[in-house]
Protein backbone atom coordinates (compact mmCIF):
# COMPACT_ATOMS: atom_id res chain seq x y z
CA UNK A 1 0.00 0.00 0.00
CA UNK A 2 1.01 3.30 -1.31
CA UNK A 3 2.29 5.76 1.91
CA UNK A 4 -0.27 8.95 2.77
CA UNK A 5 2.65 11.10 2.50
CA UNK A 6 3.61 9.83 -0.73
CA UNK A 7 -0.04 9.49 -2.24
CA UNK A 8 -0.93 12.87 -1.31
CA UNK A 9 2.02 14.60 -3.17
CA UNK A 10 0.76 15.61 -6.77
CA UNK A 11 2.04 16.53 -9.84
CA UNK A 12 1.41 18.55 -13.26
CA UNK A 13 2.39 17.43 -16.65
CA UNK A 14 1.09 20.37 -18.50
CA UNK A 15 2.25 19.07 -22.30
CA UNK A 16 3.39 15.78 -23.11
CA UNK A 17 6.91 17.11 -24.14
CA UNK A 18 9.84 14.22 -24.46
CA UNK A 19 10.92 11.91 -22.58
CA UNK A 20 9.11 8.96 -20.59
CA UNK A 21 8.84 10.27 -17.39
CA UNK A 22 5.10 9.49 -16.51
CA UNK A 23 5.97 5.83 -14.89
CA UNK A 24 8.30 6.90 -12.37
CA UNK A 25 6.56 9.76 -11.41
CA UNK A 26 3.36 7.61 -10.92
CA UNK A 27 4.66 4.99 -9.04
CA UNK A 28 5.26 7.14 -5.97
CA UNK A 29 3.04 10.32 -7.01
CA UNK A 30 -0.16 11.10 -8.29
CA UNK A 31 0.92 12.60 -11.58
CA UNK A 32 -1.82 14.93 -13.77
CA UNK A 33 -1.64 15.12 -17.66
CA UNK A 34 -2.83 18.57 -18.42
CA UNK A 35 -2.99 18.46 -22.06
CA UNK A 36 -5.17 15.10 -22.17
CA UNK A 37 -8.12 17.30 -20.27
CA UNK A 38 -10.85 18.14 -22.70
CA UNK A 39 -11.33 21.43 -21.18
CA UNK A 40 -7.18 21.91 -19.39
CA UNK A 41 -8.48 25.47 -17.99
CA UNK A 42 -11.32 23.66 -15.94
CA UNK A 43 -9.24 20.85 -15.09
CA UNK A 44 -6.01 23.16 -14.04
CA UNK A 45 -8.97 25.37 -11.93
CA UNK A 46 -9.69 22.14 -10.43
CA UNK A 47 -6.56 20.54 -9.75
CA UNK A 48 -4.32 23.87 -8.59
CA UNK A 49 -5.22 24.00 -4.60
CA UNK A 50 -3.66 20.16 -4.85
CA UNK A 51 -0.61 20.34 -7.18
CA UNK A 52 2.65 20.32 -4.94
CA UNK A 53 5.00 20.00 -8.06
CA UNK A 54 5.31 20.45 -11.82
CA UNK A 55 7.09 18.13 -14.67
CA UNK A 56 8.08 20.08 -17.28
CA UNK A 57 8.99 17.77 -19.99
CA UNK A 58 10.67 19.53 -22.24
CA UNK A 59 11.05 23.26 -23.49
CA UNK A 60 7.68 23.67 -24.84
CA UNK A 61 6.15 23.35 -21.15
CA UNK A 62 5.83 26.74 -20.50
CA UNK A 63 5.92 27.61 -16.51
CA UNK A 64 5.37 31.41 -15.71
CA UNK A 65 5.20 33.37 -13.07
CA UNK A 66 1.39 33.37 -14.39
CA UNK A 67 1.34 29.53 -14.14
CA UNK A 68 2.72 29.25 -10.89
CA UNK A 69 0.67 31.67 -9.06
CA UNK A 70 -2.20 29.61 -9.86
CA UNK A 71 -0.34 26.36 -7.65
CA UNK A 72 -0.62 28.00 -4.02
CA UNK A 73 0.96 24.36 -3.06
CA UNK A 74 3.59 24.15 -5.24
CA UNK A 75 7.23 23.21 -3.93
CA UNK A 76 9.35 21.89 -7.07
CA UNK A 77 9.38 22.43 -10.80
CA UNK A 78 11.42 19.50 -12.36
CA UNK A 79 12.28 20.11 -15.84
CA UNK A 80 13.42 18.07 -18.57
CA UNK A 81 17.29 19.16 -20.34
CA UNK A 82 19.77 21.74 -19.38
CA UNK A 83 18.11 24.61 -20.72
CA UNK A 84 15.40 26.15 -18.48
CA UNK A 85 14.63 29.25 -20.16
CA UNK A 86 10.66 27.78 -20.72
CA UNK A 87 10.65 28.32 -16.89
CA UNK A 88 10.81 31.53 -14.81
CA UNK A 89 13.35 30.48 -11.87
CA UNK A 90 14.05 33.66 -10.81
CA UNK A 91 10.03 34.09 -10.10
CA UNK A 92 10.43 30.53 -8.82
CA UNK A 93 13.45 31.59 -6.58
CA UNK A 94 11.67 34.57 -4.61
CA UNK A 95 8.74 32.56 -3.69
CA UNK A 96 10.34 29.75 -2.43
CA UNK A 97 10.10 26.89 -5.18
CA UNK A 98 12.97 24.87 -6.37
CA UNK A 99 13.58 24.50 -10.02
CA UNK A 100 15.98 21.35 -11.37
CA UNK A 101 17.26 20.46 -14.71
CA UNK A 102 18.71 17.73 -16.07
CA UNK A 103 22.55 18.58 -16.54
CA UNK A 104 25.76 16.25 -16.84
CA UNK A 105 23.64 13.38 -18.53
CA UNK A 106 23.37 14.92 -21.58
CA UNK A 107 26.96 16.55 -22.02
CA UNK A 108 28.42 13.90 -24.20
CA UNK A 109 25.44 13.07 -26.54
CA UNK A 110 25.05 17.34 -27.14
CA UNK A 111 28.73 17.52 -27.93
CA UNK A 112 28.48 14.85 -30.26
CA UNK A 113 25.79 15.88 -32.15
CA UNK A 114 27.30 19.56 -32.26
CA UNK A 115 30.67 18.33 -34.03
CA UNK A 116 28.62 15.81 -35.98
CA UNK A 117 26.83 19.24 -37.24
CA UNK A 118 30.02 21.24 -37.67
CA UNK A 119 31.59 18.44 -39.90
CA UNK A 120 28.57 17.74 -42.22
CA UNK A 121 28.37 21.69 -42.68
CA UNK A 122 32.10 22.52 -43.60
CA UNK A 123 32.38 19.09 -45.47
CA UNK A 124 29.03 19.76 -47.14
CA UNK A 125 27.94 15.91 -46.44
CA UNK A 126 23.95 16.15 -46.55
CA UNK A 127 25.02 17.82 -49.89
CA UNK A 128 26.82 15.48 -50.94
CA UNK A 129 24.77 12.50 -50.10
CA UNK A 130 21.47 14.27 -52.08
CA UNK A 131 24.32 14.48 -54.70
CA UNK A 132 24.76 10.84 -54.95
CA UNK A 133 21.23 9.92 -54.08
CA UNK A 134 20.18 12.26 -57.08
CA UNK A 135 22.11 10.46 -59.73
CA UNK A 136 24.49 13.52 -60.41
CA UNK A 137 27.50 11.11 -59.90
CA UNK A 138 27.11 9.66 -62.94
CA UNK A 139 27.57 12.76 -64.82
CA UNK A 140 30.51 14.20 -62.77
CA UNK A 141 32.28 14.33 -59.45
CA UNK A 142 30.86 15.62 -56.32
CA UNK A 143 32.51 19.76 -56.15
CA UNK A 144 35.56 20.04 -53.89
CA UNK A 145 34.40 21.32 -50.26
CA UNK A 146 36.08 23.51 -47.48
CA UNK A 147 37.51 21.69 -44.84
CA UNK A 148 38.22 21.92 -41.08
CA UNK A 149 42.06 22.03 -40.98
CA UNK A 150 43.95 25.11 -39.58
CA UNK A 151 40.21 27.08 -38.09
CA UNK A 152 39.76 28.26 -34.98
CA UNK A 153 36.45 27.70 -32.79
CA UNK A 154 34.80 30.18 -30.93
CA UNK A 155 32.54 28.31 -27.79
CA UNK A 156 29.66 31.18 -27.04
CA UNK A 157 29.48 29.34 -23.42
CA UNK A 158 32.28 27.31 -22.37
CA UNK A 159 29.70 25.32 -19.97
CA UNK A 160 29.78 21.45 -19.74
CA UNK A 161 28.49 20.89 -23.40
CA UNK A 162 30.79 24.06 -24.12
CA UNK A 163 34.14 22.12 -22.51
CA UNK A 164 32.94 18.87 -23.86
CA UNK A 165 32.94 20.44 -27.42
CA UNK A 166 36.17 21.78 -27.00
CA UNK A 167 37.62 18.29 -26.11
CA UNK A 168 36.75 17.22 -29.62
CA UNK A 169 37.82 20.60 -31.44
CA UNK A 170 41.72 19.99 -29.92
CA UNK A 171 41.14 16.25 -30.64
CA UNK A 172 40.83 17.55 -34.70
CA UNK A 173 43.27 20.28 -34.50
CA UNK A 174 41.52 23.01 -33.95
CA UNK A 175 42.38 25.89 -32.30
CA UNK A 176 39.70 27.00 -29.04
CA UNK A 177 38.77 29.96 -27.99
CA UNK A 178 35.98 31.01 -25.66
CA UNK A 179 33.12 33.92 -24.71
CA UNK A 180 30.93 34.35 -21.40
CA UNK A 181 30.15 36.46 -18.88
CA UNK A 182 33.42 36.15 -17.27
CA UNK A 183 36.79 33.97 -17.75
CA UNK A 184 36.76 30.49 -16.02
CA UNK A 185 39.76 29.70 -13.64
CA UNK A 186 41.21 27.07 -14.86
CA UNK A 187 40.24 27.01 -18.27
CA UNK A 188 43.22 26.21 -20.93
CA UNK A 189 41.84 28.62 -23.39
CA UNK A 190 41.80 31.96 -24.62
CA UNK A 191 38.93 34.19 -23.30
CA UNK A 192 38.01 37.16 -25.00
CA UNK A 193 35.52 39.90 -23.42
CA UNK A 194 33.22 40.19 -26.11
CA UNK A 195 31.20 38.28 -28.62
CA UNK A 196 32.07 40.79 -31.34
CA UNK A 197 35.58 40.53 -30.62
CA UNK A 198 35.88 36.84 -30.53
CA UNK A 199 33.80 36.53 -33.93
CA UNK A 200 36.53 38.43 -35.56
CA UNK A 201 39.19 35.92 -34.56
CA UNK A 202 37.74 32.72 -35.08
CA UNK A 203 36.19 30.86 -38.13
CA UNK A 204 33.77 28.73 -36.60
CA UNK A 205 31.04 30.16 -33.99
CA UNK A 206 30.35 27.41 -31.57
CA UNK A 207 26.72 28.29 -29.61
CA UNK A 208 26.22 26.68 -26.43
CA UNK A 209 24.99 29.41 -24.39
CA UNK A 210 21.83 29.45 -21.82
CA UNK A 211 18.63 30.90 -23.50
CA UNK A 212 16.87 33.57 -21.80
CA UNK A 213 16.23 37.61 -22.14
CA UNK A 214 19.82 38.18 -21.47
CA UNK A 215 21.28 36.34 -24.77
CA UNK A 216 18.57 36.30 -26.71
CA UNK A 217 19.44 37.43 -30.41
CA UNK A 218 23.08 37.70 -29.00
CA UNK A 219 24.59 36.19 -32.47
CA UNK A 220 23.01 39.29 -34.32
CA UNK A 221 23.98 40.53 -37.82
CA UNK A 222 27.49 42.33 -36.44
CA UNK A 223 28.66 39.19 -35.14
CA UNK A 224 28.16 37.25 -38.37
CA UNK A 225 29.18 39.87 -40.52
CA UNK A 226 32.49 39.87 -38.03
CA UNK A 227 32.32 35.87 -38.65
CA UNK A 228 33.23 36.42 -42.36
CA UNK A 229 33.01 34.57 -45.56
CA UNK A 230 34.54 31.61 -44.20
CA UNK A 231 32.99 31.54 -41.31
CA UNK A 232 30.70 28.54 -39.49
CA UNK A 233 27.81 29.39 -37.28
CA UNK A 234 26.80 25.87 -35.38
CA UNK A 235 23.85 26.29 -32.90
CA UNK A 236 22.72 23.73 -30.30
CA UNK A 237 21.78 25.89 -27.52
CA UNK A 238 18.26 27.47 -28.51
CA UNK A 239 17.60 29.23 -31.11
CA UNK A 240 16.41 32.78 -29.42
CA UNK A 241 20.49 33.22 -29.59
CA UNK A 242 20.70 33.81 -33.27
CA UNK A 243 18.85 36.53 -34.80
CA UNK A 244 17.31 34.21 -37.33
CA UNK A 245 16.59 36.96 -39.99
CA UNK A 246 20.07 37.81 -39.90
CA UNK A 247 21.22 34.64 -40.19
CA UNK A 248 19.06 33.67 -43.74
CA UNK A 249 20.43 36.90 -45.18
CA UNK A 250 23.85 35.98 -43.84
CA UNK A 251 23.19 32.49 -45.70
CA UNK A 252 21.42 33.81 -48.96
CA UNK A 253 24.44 36.90 -49.79
CA UNK A 254 26.99 34.09 -48.44
CA UNK A 255 27.74 36.83 -45.40
CA UNK A 256 29.17 33.68 -43.44
CA UNK A 257 29.80 30.50 -45.55
CA UNK A 258 27.53 27.84 -43.70
CA UNK A 259 25.55 27.06 -40.80
CA UNK A 260 24.70 24.20 -38.72
CA UNK A 261 21.46 24.29 -36.99
CA UNK A 262 19.64 21.63 -34.38
CA UNK A 263 17.50 24.93 -33.15
CA UNK A 264 15.24 27.21 -34.27
CA UNK A 265 13.67 30.53 -32.91
CA UNK A 266 9.70 29.15 -33.24
CA UNK A 267 9.86 25.56 -33.06
CA UNK A 268 9.10 23.30 -34.87
CA UNK A 269 8.31 26.02 -37.66
CA UNK A 270 11.58 26.47 -39.45
CA UNK A 271 11.19 29.72 -41.82
CA UNK A 272 10.87 28.49 -45.67
CA UNK A 273 13.85 30.83 -46.93
CA UNK A 274 16.13 28.97 -44.19
CA UNK A 275 14.65 25.33 -45.84
CA UNK A 276 15.70 27.09 -49.02
CA UNK A 277 19.11 27.74 -48.94
CA UNK A 278 21.70 25.49 -49.66
CA UNK A 279 24.87 26.03 -46.99
CA UNK A 280 22.63 25.54 -44.12
CA UNK A 281 22.27 21.60 -42.30
CA UNK A 282 18.90 21.52 -40.45
CA UNK A 283 17.96 19.01 -38.01
CA UNK A 284 15.16 18.98 -35.90
CA UNK A 285 16.44 19.70 -32.47
CA UNK A 286 17.70 16.11 -32.00
CA UNK A 287 21.07 17.37 -29.76
CA UNK A 288 20.27 14.64 -26.97
CA UNK A 289 17.64 12.74 -28.11
CA UNK A 290 19.50 9.10 -28.26
CA UNK A 291 17.59 6.37 -26.50
CA UNK A 292 19.87 5.93 -23.90
CA UNK A 293 20.37 9.36 -23.15
CA UNK A 294 16.58 10.61 -23.19
CA UNK A 295 16.08 7.84 -20.43
CA UNK A 296 19.09 9.30 -18.54
CA UNK A 297 17.42 12.79 -18.40
CA UNK A 298 13.71 10.96 -17.80
CA UNK A 299 15.25 9.35 -15.15
CA UNK A 300 16.82 12.41 -13.43
CA UNK A 301 13.60 14.00 -13.17
CA UNK A 302 12.28 11.56 -11.66
CA UNK A 303 15.09 11.25 -9.02
CA UNK A 304 14.63 15.03 -8.65
CA UNK A 305 11.28 14.51 -7.77
CA UNK A 306 11.74 11.24 -5.48
CA UNK A 307 14.60 12.75 -3.45
CA UNK A 308 12.51 16.02 -2.78
CA UNK A 309 9.18 14.45 -1.21
CA UNK A 310 12.00 11.94 0.91
CA UNK A 311 13.06 15.18 2.37
CA UNK A 312 16.03 14.85 1.27
CA UNK A 313 16.10 18.27 -1.36
CA UNK A 314 16.91 18.52 -4.90
CA UNK A 315 19.89 16.56 -6.38
CA UNK A 316 20.28 19.15 -9.51
CA UNK A 317 18.85 22.97 -8.55
CA UNK A 318 19.09 25.85 -11.19
CA UNK A 319 21.76 28.83 -9.61
CA UNK A 320 18.18 31.03 -9.67
CA UNK A 321 16.82 28.09 -6.49
CA UNK A 322 19.92 27.26 -4.97
CA UNK A 323 19.66 24.34 -2.14
CA UNK A 324 19.88 24.30 0.62
CA UNK A 325 18.11 27.86 0.41
CA UNK A 326 20.27 30.72 0.99
CA UNK A 327 19.04 32.63 4.45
Amino acid sequence: MMDQAIADFDVLMPVLGIGDVAPGIEARMRLHRLWLEKDPEAALARLAPRIRGVAATGHLAVVDAALMRRLPKLEIVASFGVGYDNIDAKWAGEHGIIVTNTPGVLDEEVADTAFGLLIATARQLPQAERYLREGRWLDAPFPLTPSLRGRKMGILGLGRIGKAIARRAVAFGLDVVYHGRRPQEGAPYLYYPTLLGMARACDILMVVAPGGDSTKNIVNRDVLEALGPNGILINVARGSLVDEEALIEALEKRTILGAGLDVFAREPDVPPRLLAVDNAVLLPHVGSASRPTRQAMADLVVANLYSWIDGKGPLTPVPETPWPRRT
